[in-house]
């Protein structure tokens, strides 16, 4: 499982001109699945996202995590994050799930989001054509691959 976090002030996604979800400061959250993830990767996932210290504290130092701050999650499903470009310039998204396997591992990382203190969680439409728009805080963008987590 891949994922995006991006520290945000705001942000919205849109599906035919229709806001589906919309948070204020927080996490935007783009969520690549690949074939082999399982529930405990995106346990590990939201674990590691709810309690990422990249919010600044009282002394403007990145100290105080997603929970901390009461802050709000959108999360937008994204196949691309899967993309191998080593080859050619087509990248190819063998690894993505597909989406019989993917929309319900989405859902379940929604649902554990919550089960980690997150109040406010908020979705886009799986595998529909989205808009995202955001206002960058810092920026602040970390690149998270299951992979690389330990436990």
């Amino acid at each position: 499982m891949k994922a995006v976090v991006q520290r945000v002030a705001s942000c919205r996604v849109t599906v035919d001109g229709r806001v589906t979800g919309e948070i204020d400061k927080g996490f935007l959250i783009l969520l690549g699945v690949e074939q082999e993830d399982t529930e405990k990767q995106a346990d590990k996932l939201c674990d590691k996202i709810a309690t990422l210290r990249v919010f600044t504290d009282e002394n403007d130092k990145m100290n105080l995590s997603l929970q901390d701050i009461g802050g709000s999650v959108l999360v937008v499903s994204n196949f691309t994050l899967c993309a191998n470009c080593r080859k050619g310039r087509r990248p190819n998204f063998e690894a993505a799930a597909r989406p019989e396997k993917a929309e319900p591992l989405y859902a379940y990382f929604c649902e554990r989001m919550q089960y980690n203190g997150i109040q406010k969680v908020e979705k886009g439409i799986f595998g529909a054509d989205m808009q995202v728009s955001l206002l960058n805080d810092g920026p602040v963008t970390i690149i998270i691959d299951t992979k690389d987590l330990n436990g």
